[in-house]
C-alpha cells in the first residue's frame, strides 16, 4: 500500500511539474510582445527622488503671466512626465479634460537625433532628420504621437545636468526646429509632439515659439518623456493618459507604448 501511495504521488508531482514546464507565458493583451513604461516617476517634495531629479514643484497661478514673467523656464517643470494642453496658450482650444479620447491612443513614432545632441545641446530636430526617418521606415503614419529622443533621459537624476545652465543662467538642451514642428502638424497630422526634456523649445530659446506653434494647432505636447532608449522607431502604439484635470491646461501624465 505505501508503495501504491507513493507512486501515485510521484506521477502526480511529475505531471504536475510537466504542466509547469509546458505553460505559456502570459500573453500581452492585442499581440503585443511588450509594454513599456514612458513615464517618469512624480516625486514628492519631500522624497529623495525629488531633490535628484530634472523635476521640480512649481506654483503658477497664471501660465501666461508666468511666461511673460520667466520665459527661461520651461513649464514642463511643474510635473514630471507632463502633457500641455492646447489651452495652455490659446484660450478656447481643449483643456486636458476635453481632449477626445480617441486622439490618446496612436501610433508611436520616435525620431532618434541623440547623436546630434550629443555633439550639440542647443540640437535642434529638423526636417532633414524626419525626411531620414522616413527614408529608413517609410512615411511617417498620419495621425501619429511623434516623440523626439534626444539622448537627454538619462540625465534626468542630476537636475544640474538635466537642465544644463550655463554661467549666465541659460538652459542648454535639445528641442524641435518650428520648422519640423509644422511639417509633422500639417503635412504629418500629428496628434502629439512629444520629447525627453523639459520642453519642446530647446533650452536656450526665448521665445518658446515650438510650443506655441504646436498648442495652437491643436496638438498637445509631452515632455520628460522616459525610456525611449527600448522603443523601436516605429511600430508601436502610444496609450496617453492624462490625470483629467477639469479646465486644466497641463497635468502629469502616464504613457505607455505597446510594442509590437
Amino acid at each position: 500500500m505505501k508503495i501504491q501511495t507513493f507512486v501515485i504521488g510521484y506521477v502526480l508531482a511529475l505531471a504536475l511539474f510537466l504542466f509547469a514546464q509546458q505553460r505559456p507565458e502570459a500573453a500581452q493583451p492585442g499581440g503585443f510582445r511588450e509594454v513599456v513604461d514612458l513615464t517618469h516617476s512624480l516625486p514628492t517634495p519631500a522624497s529623495e527622488l525629488a531633490n535628484k531629479s530634472g523635476y521640480r514643484l512649481q506654483t503658477v497661478a497664471n501660465d501666461q503671466r508666468a511666461l511673460k514673467s520667466e520665459p527661461g523656464i520651461p513649464a514642463s517643470e511643474q510635473f514630471a512626465t507632463r502633457m500641455d494642453a492646447p489651452a495652455r496658450l490659446v484660450s478656447g482650444l481643449w483643456t486636458v479634460d476635453q481632449i477626445p479620447a480617441g486622439r490618446l491612443i496612436a501610433p508611436l513614432v520616435v525620431i532618434d537625433a541623440s547623436n546630434s545632441a550629443k555633439l550639440n545641446p542647443d540640437y535642434e530636430i529638423s526636417v532633414a532628420d524626419i525626411a531620414r526617418w522616413e527614408q529608413a521606415n517609410g512615411q511617417i503614419p498620419l495621425g501619429a504621437v511623434v516623440v523626439a529622443r534626444t539622448g537627454w533621459g538619462p540625465r534626468w537624476n542630476s537636475a544640474k545636468s538635466y537642465r544644463n545652465t550655463d554661467s549666465k543662467g541659460v538652459m542648454h538642451f535639445p528641442g524641435y526646429s518650428e520648422d519640423a514642428a509644422q511639417f509633422l502638424a500639417e503635412g504629418r497630422n500629428a496628434l502629439g509632439l512629444g520629447i525627453d526634456t523639459a520642453n519642446l523649445d530647446r533650452g536656450s530659446s526665448k521665445s518658446l515659439s515650438v510650443d506655441q506653434y504646436t498648442l495652437s494647432h491643436g496638438l498637445y505636447v509631452l515632455t520628460n518623456v522616459a525610456n525611449l532608449d527600448r522603443m523601436p522607431a516605429n511600430g508601436a502604439v502610444a496609450m496617453v493618459a492624462p490625470m483629467k484635470v477639469a479646465g486644466g491646461s497641463a497635468a502629469p501624465v502616464r504613457i505607455l507604448a505597446l510594442v509590437r
